[in-house]
Formats: structure tokens, sequence, C-alpha cells
């Protein structure tokens, strides 16, 4: 059983940044890949961005590409969200994520989850 707890979300003037921390009690972390999920009010729960692993493979939502990165760190059994150039459609709950494979590719299924941290940004 994996407990995944957040951090780091907070309120930003568009076109800001934030780092989201996911800290991660698993048994073995770098056998398991792990994502970044948003939900939006009224909207479903939607893939942000996951990695492998091993760290090696990254995927990212369309939306997202070039402002978003995802890493992590196995010695700290930690995995990052940076969020540069961050605008209002950001806005959302970010939850993180891991599954019981090092395959960080689709399908987005993942078993454990996060409570989640809020991400509020203005125009």
């Amino acid at each position: 059983q994996a407990q995944l707890v957040e951090s780091g979300g907070g309120s930003v003037q568009a076109g800001g940044s934030l780092k989201l921390t996911c800290a991660a009690s698993v048994p073995t972390f770098s056998t398991y890949a792990m994502g970044w999920f948003r939900q939006a009010p009224g909207k479903a729960r939607e893939f942000v961005a996951t990695i492998s692993g091993g760290g090696s493979e990254t995927y990212y939502e369309d939306a997202v590409k070039g402002r978003f990165t995802i890493s992590r760190d196995s010695a700290k059994n930690t995995v990052y969200l940076q969020m540069n150039s961050l605008k209002p459609e950001d806005t959302a709950v970010y939850y993180c994520a891991s599954r019981r494979t090092s395959f960080a590719g689709p399908p987005y299924s993942y078993d454990y989850w996060g409570q989640g941290t809020q991400v509020t940004v203005s125009s």
C-alpha cells in the first residue's frame, strides 16, 4: 500500500510558477511509475504528466507541454511537478498518483492517490 502526500500548492498570478512535491511511502520507489493529475471544479479528473520508475521516460498532456516538468528523486522517494507560465485554466486540485509498474505510458490508470493540493491561478 502506497501513501502519497502532496505539497506546494497555492495562489499565483498568471505567468507565475509553482513547484509541487509528492512524498511517497512505497516499498520500492523505483519500480513505481508516478504521475500528476488535476481536477478543476465541475470537471473530470485529467492526466497532466507521468514519469517512469527509472525517470527516463516522461509523458505530458498537450496543454502543459513546454510549461510543466515532472521529475523524481529516488533518494528522497519524491516526485515533483515544476509549473511555469501558469494560466488561469491551470486552476485545479492537483493529485499525485503511483502505480505498480515502472512503465509510465498510457493508459493512465493509477493505483494509489494522494489527497490533492489546490493550485489557483488568477488573471
